[in-house]
């Protein structure tokens, strides 16, 4: 059986007016940068948050602090996993009390990492508040999470993958669809 061929999504150019779009959406709902922080989620997330950071600079020319979590260990299914978790530095080198903190992730799936990403944050501290931004929602919640700003939308099936590459990771900036393969024995 062929392996299932990815359909293209995003390319290099539109994940890039994505991450513009949506620093410039963060800006107007918070009337600027003042007294705002980001938080990218690893692996991914931290390479958006970094960017989306350079974005606003660029805008309001103001330096937004930048910080990265592994959130592994808040994770709610890291007892029944069987295999152990890769557990990666979380730095966040700032205060995150009385801030506005921008959560950033690649994609927003079930809703269990960004409920593990709060926990995380709150044991930081007490945030003004926390909004999220994800590159791409799918759907398929099982808590009531949403996302404050969305690169794009993209319906799928439980069954399909949504592969997003970095260039600081992957090589290449690319949002693809894979269909997962399933044995029908």
């Amino acid at each position: 059986m062929a392996k299932p061929r990815p359909i293209l999504i995003m390319d290099e150019k539109t994940l890039h007016r994505c991450l513009v779009r949506i620093a410039h959406e963060i800006l107007e709902r918070n009337k600027g940068a003042k007294n705002l922080a980001i938080i990218g989620i690893k692996t991914r997330g931290a390479y958006l948050a970094e960017r989306i950071a350079k974005i606003i600079n660029s805008i309001e020319n103001v330096k937004v602090p930048v910080g990265l979590m592994d959130i592994n260990l808040y994770r709610d299914d890291v007892q029944t996993k069987l295999e152990q978790p890769i557990i990666q530095k979380t730095e966040i080198m700032f205060d995150v009390k009385d801030k506005i903190i921008i959560l950033v992730d690649d994609v927003l799936f079930t809703g269990r990492t960004i409920r593990a990403a709060l926990d995380q944050i709150i044991d930081f501290g007490r945030p003004k508040s926390i909004q999220l931004a994800v590159l791409v929602d799918r759907g398929h919640r099982e808590l009531p999470i949403r996302a404050d700003y969305i690169g794009k939308n993209i319906p799928t099936s439980k069954h399909e993958l949504v592969k997003v590459k970095i260039k600081e990771k992957d090589s290449e900036d690319s949002v693809s669809i894979v269909k997962e393969r399933r044995d029908l024995r």
